[in-house]
């Protein structure tokens, strides 16, 4: 990136002097160096842009060193008239529509980062595109473009190539900015460059188009320098080095500003340009008018169509949180609640001071769950786990909460009932066959039950949970597959 500064610096100065050499020589002097530097500079870009391989930039630098060649020639050595009808406006045109062909292939290398965006998004583009391209017709049409237009209608077909040239690079100039908010690709030095060089073109190519509608044939020299520089920008697009930044965190992306500014800011200046001419005497006509009402009506279309955006993008952040607050809380395999919220849930029951129902936890380990598993592959023993969770999420009630607390075992919470009843219950439902792929599985249970009758500050949920878990344990040392329910009011727990 260093040494292309330093070239860009070079190719600078080398252009001031140039442009204060010209403008001060005798005037078929000056237009000597003028035309002989742009043409020195358009091969130089040709070259560079061959050897990248870039074969629509090639062809435009092409086209733009025969059309400087032909001018030359008809120019300077035939003393053809301007307006010219010869090679040379063609070659000058083409010069954006290639580059224009340029960008949309360069355009299509998308990034993961890129914007890939719905078909609203893609709308709002377009209306970009449009408010750009009409807030910059009202002013070209405010400042100049009324007059050349009527020119155009007196003076055929080699004015309108005088116009259409610097046209062309207006709608280059619109894709350029537009695309700009989409695609990294397009946020890289060569382009932005590029876009300099349409600038530098288009802006002496509105007013060489102004001084031809007034019959001048002697175009001053200072209307060059932007001919002069648009190849010199051309060359440094052609060895701008291109970089692909990631974005910076907490920092708005450039794509982010482009999007901010890319309706507002070209309607902005146009406002200020129209208050502006009003203000001095100016009046407009039809056409400004009409165009000024739809470009206002594209902006506020696409306010709408943010605002709806701005909705949706909120509603999926709604659904994000909520998404991840529930995978945070659930268990991933069996999607009931995991042990962190069982365990909230049970804290939040115990704090209940004025409690008239029993609170009952239930503690429970899957037998046989292990020969599934070992036998048949976890891919089964997922499924017979999914099957527990779904048939005790049936045996109780909405609002008490079933838990996996690791492995094969699960947990209930229930709030009021009858401990053994319930117990019993989810016995019956966990003892009928599981049948996964063909196969039947016969697991059973051993559960372990704890309850609590009233408040006492000085029970907490690891000591429901460790009674619970206890009585497990010794459903399971009395033989497997039964209800053991720990003493009430637990005053063993300690």
């Amino acid at each position: 990136m260093k040494r292309f500064w330093i070239i860009a610096g070079c190719v600078g100065t080398f252009m001031a002097i140039a442009i204060l050499t010209a403008l001060a020589a005798p005037r078929d002097i000056g237009i000597a160096i003028d035309k002989v530097v742009q043409l020195g500079f358009a091969v130089a870009a040709l070259i560079a842009y061959a050897r990248r391989r870039n074969r629509w930039m090639t062809a435009a630098m092409a086209s733009l060193s025969v059309g400087l060649s032909a001018w030359i020639w008809g120019q300077q050595i035939m003393g053809v008239q301007l307006p010219s009808s010869t090679i040379a406006p063609l070659g000058f045109t083409m010069v954006p529509v290639l580059c224009l062909a340029a960008l949309i292939a360069k355009a299509q290398h998308r990034r993961a980062d890129d914007l890939l965006p719905n078909y609203r998004s893609r709308t709002v583009v377009v209306l970009d595109g449009l408010i750009v391209i009409g807030s910059l017709f009202v002013l070209t049409w405010v400042s100049a473009l009324e007059s050349l237009t009527r020119a155009w209608a007196t003076s055929g077909p080699g004015f309108a190539t005088v116009i259409a040239h610097p046209a062309a690079y207006l709608v280059l100039l619109v894709a350029i900015v537009v695309m700009s908010w989409t695609h990294q690709a397009v946020r890289q030095w060569p382009m932005l460059f590029v876009a300099l060089a349409g600038i530098a073109q288009s802006s002496s190519g509105w007013v060489f188009a102004f001084y031809i509608s007034k019959g001048n044939t002697a175009i001053p020299a200072t209307v060059d320098i932007g001919f002069m520089l648009c190849p010199a920008l051309f060359l440094l697009s052609a060895l701008a080095p291109a970089r692909n930044l990631d974005p910076t965190p907490g920092r708005m992306r450039t794509a982010d500003l482009l999007h901010l500014l890319v309706p507002y800011l070209p309607l902005a200046i146009t406002g200020l340009f129209v208050i502006w001419n009003t203000a001095t005497g100016g009046r407009l006509n039809p056409v400004e008018i009409y165009v000024g009402l739809v470009v206002m009506c594209l902006v506020i279309v696409r306010q709408l169509l943010t605002m709806m955006d701005n909705v949706r993008l909120m509603d999926q952040l709604r659904v994000s949180r909520e998404q991840l607050r529930h995978e945070a809380t659930h268990d991933p395999l069996t999607g009931v609640a995991n042990r962190s919220l069982f365990r909230e849930r049970l804290e939040r029951a115990l704090s209940v001071r004025d409690r008239a129902k029993p609170l009952i936890l239930l503690f429970i380990d899957v037998d046989g769950f292990k020969a599934v598993n070992d036998n048949n592959g976890h891919a089964e023993g997922d499924v017979v786990l999914r099957n527990v969770a779904a048939r005790l999420e049936n045996s109780v009630r909405p609002e008490d909460t079933v838990a996996r607390l690791g492995g094969d075992e699960f947990g209930v919470l229930v709030d009021g009932g009858d401990a053994e009843e319930i117990g019993a219950r989810l016995l019956d439902s966990l003892g009928h066959p599981h049948e996964v792929r063909g196969r039947t599985h016969r697991v059973h249970a051993s559960i372990g039950v704890a309850q609590r009758f009233s408040y006492d500050p000085k029970i907490t949920a690891d000591d429901v949970l460790g009674a619970a878990d206890a009585a497990m344990y010794t459903a399971k040392r009395l033989g497997k597959g039964m209800v053991v329910v720990h003493g009430s009011p637990l005053p063993e727990m300690t």
